[in-house]
């Protein structure tokens, strides 16, 4: 079960985590040492833990582990609002759709709507038994780009990775959310996710953000 992991940069001073079971995919144009570490030592620390290492601040050294279990819902659900972004027909709405991309496609979508320091944390892994066919989409408003993502390996090898930064620049920026709201983002970005994992795997594919 093999995993890449992408860094991107940050101010020294923010204190982002970066797990290593994924890919993460930084929310702007510029790519920079592609692959630093195909282990799946789901490793959570900093004070974003999980897919905000993949914010608009990046990555910094990490300083504190977070793992919050008594954040995460008592029932299994692909959708978890721990900041309050989506009312419940959103959530609904949300969580069908990704049952819908999962029964069509076979990759796992996976969304946390966290508002740092109120997040689960390390408690997500098994909660959503992640592995390299899963995405896990994090949107956190705290540095700027709400849109943050984590690519297991397998999707990595069919979803172009310019296509994380497009979707983040399109709908993850502060003008969009602050105009829209987060619950606009996080519907956009959902189903731009949904539309490029229907699209057959070729050099064009997942070439626009719908």
């Amino acid at each position: 079960m093999a995993f890449l992991r992408l860094p991107i940069t940050a101010p020294p001073s923010s204190p982002v985590s970066l797990p290593s079971f994924a890919t993460p995919i930084q929310n702007t144009t510029k790519f920079t040492n592609w692959v630093r570490s195909k282990s799946f030592n789901f490793v959570f620390s900093g004070a974003l833990t999980l897919g905000l290492s993949l914010s608009g601040a990046g990555v910094a050294e990490a300083k504190v582990g977070v793992n919050k279990p008594e954040l995460l819902p008592k029932e299994f659900s692909p959708v978890i609002d721990v900041g309050g972004f989506l009312s419940d027909g959103q959530e609904k709405r949300l969580a069908q759709e990704i049952a819908d991309i999962e029964n069509d496609t076979g990759f796992k979508l996976r969304v946390l709507a966290q508002n740092y320091p109120e997040t689960p944390g390390l408690a997500i892994k098994d909660f959503w038994q992640v592995d390299d066919r899963t995405i896990v989409f994090v949107a956190d408003p705290t540095f700027g780009n709400i849109l943050n993502f984590n690519v297991g390996a397998s999707v990595d090898l069919d979803i172009p990775r310019s296509f994380w930064s497009r979707l983040a620049g399109k709908y993850g920026n502060i003008f969009y959310w602050k105009e829209k709201g987060e619950d606009a983002s996080i519907e956009a970005a959902v189903m731009a996710i949904s539309n490029c994992l229907r699209e057959p795997v070729g050099p064009n594919n997942c070439s626009e953000v719908k």
